[in-house]
């Protein structure tokens, strides 16, 4: 799989765990769901477990592990509330050196996630509280 893709996964599966107990206006807790991830000319379908955990007041913790018919990838991301229900920051996979920024809308039990990667690429994916 390529860097990109499992890095995106990676980033997605962090978001949805989490060990604070889940409110509905929270990213803490864990989350799973499905998507896409984008590089070169290539798109292919991810499935992502996170976790979220809170820091301090709005900042945000994600460790997430994301799999593709090509292979499984491992990321961490921190996010900060920038809105009503929005999230943004940056995402890091280690596995493959690969960073980027990482936005999140949060709707109730369901988290829409948008990754691009700093040197290309992209993905997206819808998730929910697990």
């Amino acid at each position: 799989m390529p860097l990109f893709a499992y890095s995106v996964a990676i980033a997605t599966l962090m978001l949805s765990f989490a060990s604070v107990p889940a409110r509905a206006d929270s990213l803490s807790g864990a989350w799973s769901g499905n998507g896409s991830v984008h590089y070169s000319r290539s798109r292919e379908r991810a499935r992502c477990n996170a976790r979220f955990s809170r820091v301090s007041g709005t900042l945000y913790k994600m460790n997430a592990t994301c799999a593709t018919p090509s292979g499984r990838v491992v990321q961490t991301a921190t996010v900060n509330r920038v809105g009503a229900n929005e999230y943004a920051g940056k995402f890091r996979n280690p596995q493959y050196n690969i960073t980027g920024s990482i936005s999140i809308k949060l709707h109730g039990s369901t988290q829409y996630v948008r990754l691009v990667g700093d040197g290309g690429g992209s993905g997206s994916f819808k998730m929910r509280r697990r």
